[in-house]
């Protein structure tokens, strides 16, 4: 395994830890809804207006009802396109709620960001999520040059969003296309939810889990729980995690099968930080936000090369 750090935590100036334990301290850690009333209820007090102020575009991909958004830099110099998958545990997942973080990516790295907005359990549990995000990457497989004057492509995605990358790859590497991703980024994904190993364990009970895979009797289907896939031939991946979070050792274990497959592993450990970290307003999630913008620019120089 290679990692880019010469210690297991990312190094940080004691400020920038001090303004972020702050930030956590003064915070209500959330939970996730428990229920299908609970559920619905969250959403609706997370409705997000799609309307500008936003760059974003929505789009629906020819031939499927699936909506993605896209931003494109402001300069209107696109050097790549990132495909991101947004968090939200299957069942309450918003593109139009990554258009800031969408925005700034593309602004500091020249990417058109293309985020998914993937169907919901309980109403459309696996594989409809899974299904839609194949959908966008095949699409952008074929519109990427036309499109966006590019072929530079990259996969990244949060949490729930970052399992589905997972599932995506491996499809992907199936038709022998894995590889037209030059790289993939993992934030604090989940990665078995069949509570078969001490890692998926930890979050075997959530209603999210019932919600996506309730009716499957085998959940360690590898395009449920890629933890149990063949990981071979994957493009490069970034893996992104807090030391607080609660599926952190889920992403130890996935750097490890990753790297014990063959692949290219960069494994990135925030102190004092929980799930979620990468979309709080915080010097560490800043931080973040700047090591995997330059990963990503790295990767693109790698496929000009």
């Amino acid at each position: 395994m290679k990692l880019a750090l010469t210690e297991l935590v990312e190094p940080l100036a004691g400020d920038e830890l001090a303004i972020t334990r702050a930030f956590y301290e003064s915070r209500t850690a959330g939970t996730g809804p428990s229920s299908l009333q609970e559920l619905l209820a969250v959403r609706a007090s997370r409705v997000v207006d799609p309307a500008p102020p936003t760059r974003a575009v929505e789009h629906i991909l020819d031939g499927r009802a699936v909506s993605v958004r896209v931003v494109t830099p402001k300069d209107g110099v696109v050097n790549g396109v990132y495909l991101y998958l947004p968090g939200g545990g299957f069942y309450m997942s918003s593109a139009a709620s990554a258009d800031a973080r969408s925005t700034r990516l593309a602004d500091e790295i020249g990417f058109a960001v293309v985020t998914v907005d993937y169907r919901l359990a309980p109403e459309f549990p696996w594989p409809a999520a899974p299904d839609d995000c194949e959908a966008v990457a095949l699409w952008l497989l074929d519109v990427a040059a036309e499109r966006f004057g590019t072929t530079k492509l990259a996969v990244g995605g949060m949490s729930a969003g970052a399992t589905l990358v997972m599932t995506t790859l491996l499809r992907l590497r199936d038709r022998g296309l894995a590889m037209s991703f030059s790289g993939a980024v993992l934030e604090a994904g989940t990665y078995d939810v069949s509570a078969q190993t001490p890692a998926g364990r930890t979050i075997g009970d959530e209603y999210f889990i019932e919600a996506y895979v309730g009716h499957v009797g085998d959940r360690t289907v590898p395009d449920i729980s890629p933890t149990f896939g063949d990981l071979s031939s994957l493009p490069p991946t970034l893996v992104v995690i807090g030391s607080d979070d609660v599926v952190l050792a889920e992403n130890l274990a996935m750097v490890a099968r990753l790297s014990a497959a063959g692949n290219d592993v960069d494994l990135r450990l925030y102190p004092d930080v929980p799930h979620g970290f990468t979309n709080h307003p915080t010097p560490v999630a800043r931080r973040a936000a700047l090591d995997i913008g330059a990963w990503l620019r790295h990767r693109l120089d790698d496929e000009s090369a």
